[in-house]
């Protein structure tokens, strides 16, 4: 039986609901509505898309957006400036700095420069040593979509071996931390694992994050496991039209899962959502201080 469609599609659109109401109801008590700062530096096109889906998301919920795009010969003085700026600002809530960024640029002191409390993807070393300590605070916006659709589907992750495929720290360090959260038994695989079909055979919940198409064939999947593809990879067919693919061979696999995320509409839209959930967070926190 084919596996079931995890959709993030649908699922991003009602937190999107969500988060409408909450402004509505914040918004009379602050006197302004949320702000995101999204700053991009270059003319990387699929970085450019990823910024116009998030400016719409955020008109479509009630967010002001205050982007900057930057030419791909910018200073690192220049965006460290402007992140500073932001980070004063008291319209802005949010401050996201879109990767990947021009080779010039030093990325991670860019994003330690923003302001914890502003840290819009979650990605600043306080808000992921909260994470780790299991603290609230701000979550990386990928792996905390992911978690999202695990508990929205009602998928149990307690005592559950979940297999994590790459270790970056956009998702697969946090994301195991999350699922450590929730007791899940988590081993974590990577370019220099050895057997990686014999560790992905072992997972109830496996979790691609690697970036490498067809990464993950049916034989490597045990039956009845959910996947959930967080690989994001632009192929061209032999037309040359570009499509969005994931790391899953998603055809063979969803014979094999009980249930799967798809790419596109999976944990894409699952990120924005995130996004700016957690520009929302900082919003109201304004309103309870």
């Amino acid at each position: 039986m084919p596996a079931r469609i995890l959709d993030g599609k649908a699922l991003a659109e009602k937190i999107h609901q969500e988060l409408r109401d909450r402004i509505a109801a914040l918004q009379p008590q602050i006197g302004r509505p949320p702000g995101l700062a999204v700053l991009m530096a270059g003319d990387n096109p699929a970085s450019a898309a990823y910024v116009r889906n998030k400016e719409r998301a955020c008109t479509k919920v009630g967010i002001a957006s205050f982007g900057r795009h930057f030419p791909t010969e910018t200073t690192q003085e220049e965006l460290e400036d402007a992140i500073a700026a932001c980070n004063q600002d008291e319209r802005i809530d949010g401050i996201l700095v879109q990767l990947p960024l021009p080779a010039h640029l030093d990325s991670v002191a860019l994003l330690n420069a923003i302001a914890p409390h502003k840290d819009a993807d979650g990605l600043h070393p306080v808000n992921l040593g909260r994470l780790l300590r299991g603290e609230p605070g701000l979550r990386s916006c990928t792996p905390a979509g992911v978690m999202r659709m695990l508990k929205e589907d009602r998928i149990e992750v307690a005592g559950k071996q979940a297999v994590v495929v790459g270790r970056s720290i956009l998702v697969g360090k946090p994301l195991a931390m999350m699922l450590l959260a929730e007791d899940a038994t988590v081993t974590v695989a990577h370019s220099r694992s050895h057997d990686l079909a014999a560790i992905t055979r072992s997972a109830d919940i496996l979790i691609p994050a690697v970036g490498k198409p067809g990464l993950i064939t049916a034989e490597m999947v045990k039956p009845g496991a959910v996947v959930v593809d967080v690989g994001i990879n632009r192929i061209e067919d032999a037309s040359g039209k570009a499509r969005l693919v994931g790391d899953v061979d998603f055809q063979a696999v969803k014979e094999v899962a009980s249930a799967i995320a798809p790419v596109p509409g999976g944990v894409g839209p699952m990120t924005v959502a995130m996004l700016l959930q957690n520009t929302v967070l900082s919003y109201q926190i304004i309103c309870n201080s």
